[in-house]
């Protein structure tokens, strides 16, 4: 049986994020310097180290950011108005609004608010049609990321059975599209999926992103298939940990230390079945905010007709 190969989802977005660093510098030459505004709506810990890791990543790779911090207590007027403004600034080419917003907050009126032109996150309606008509646009970070993954990996995608869990506007639904645009042959299963593990066992590539801590187990895989697993899951529990990590013990080190650790929506058994997987952390994950670079300087570039 063949050791599968581990895709290093670290080592791609160093990459992606030195074209970026050198797409900056080319530009600066030209007098323009990409900026980003990174939202943040009251004090949420975890977004709040996600935000800050996007800014300093982004001034990094010689990009301009802004971070705006409205209350918690804020109005979707108040952010509507704070959308505008951002809308209206030339140094500004992306905006980011971390999620999840207070629940006062519209966050669907805010997002659709959001010019098309600086949506870096791909999500305005105006973009996902655009992605879907195969015309220019901003695809969502992690999607893009994913087949980033692929292609330089080498991993073939034209031709090949793809079958994606989970139909979210944000990863399900949009690597769907990418996939097809590139030629794969593919399959959305969800909750509602009669016998899934029958579907699972004919991908080439199987795409893991339903939210559940180790739902793929190595019976849903097919010898060979590549697997990019989009969860993050955190675990608690000893016994939560003994049935995914059982005998893993560099991994119970950190576990007994932190007293949580991460699982994705793969079981770890499941990776030995496959040819190529992303392993979880240090897969997917990583090019996300390396996407949201890349976007962030598309934009500027499309913006300013450089494209």
């Amino acid at each position: 049986m063949m050791t599968p190969r581990i895709l290093d989802g670290n080592a791609i977005a160093a990459q992606i994020k030195a074209e970026v660093a050198a797409e900056a510098q080319a530009l600066a030459a030209k007098g323009v310097r990409p900026g980003l505004a990174a939202v943040l709506v009251g004090n949420v810990p975890a977004s709040e180290i996600y935000v800050r890791n996007k800014v300093r990543t982004s001034e990094q790779l010689g990009l301009y950011s802004d971070l705006i911090t409205p209350p918690e207590t804020v109005t979707t007027e108040e952010m509507l108005d704070v959308v505008a403004q951002l809308n209206a600034r030339d140094d500004i080419d992306g905006i980011l609004i971390q999620l999840p917003l207070p629940k006062q907050v519209n966050a669907k009126r805010l997002l659709e608010a959001v010019s098309p032109e600086k949506d870096v996150d791909g999500f305005h309606p105006v973009n996902v049609g655009r992605l879907q008509t195969g015309q220019p646009a901003l695809a969502p970070c992690t999607p893009a990321g994913m087949i980033e993954i692929l292609k330089r990996s080498d991993i073939p995608i034209a031709g090949q059975n793809a079958v994606v869990i989970g139909r979210s506007d944000i990863v399900g639904k949009p690597i769907s599209i990418l996939l097809l645009q590139e030629n794969a042959t593919v399959t959305i299963c969800h909750s509602k999926t009669r016998d899934l593990a029958s579907v699972t066992r004919n991908a080439d590539i199987l795409v893991a992103a339903i939210g559940r801590p180790g739902f793929v187990t190595p019976e849903m895989v097919k010898p060979g298939a590549t697997i990019l697993d989009v969860g993050i899951n955190r675990i608690s529990s000893r016994e939560e940990f003994d049935k995914y990590f059982a005998g893993d013990e560099k991994r119970e080190q950190a576990f007994l230390l932190k007293g949580s650790t991460i699982v994705g929506d793969v079981h770890p058994e499941a990776f030995k079945v496959a040819g190529a997987y992303t392993p979880v952390p240090g897969g997917v994950g990583p090019l996300t905010i390396a996407m949201l670079m890349a976007n962030t300087v598309r934009a500027a570039k499309l913006r300013r007709g450089l494209v």
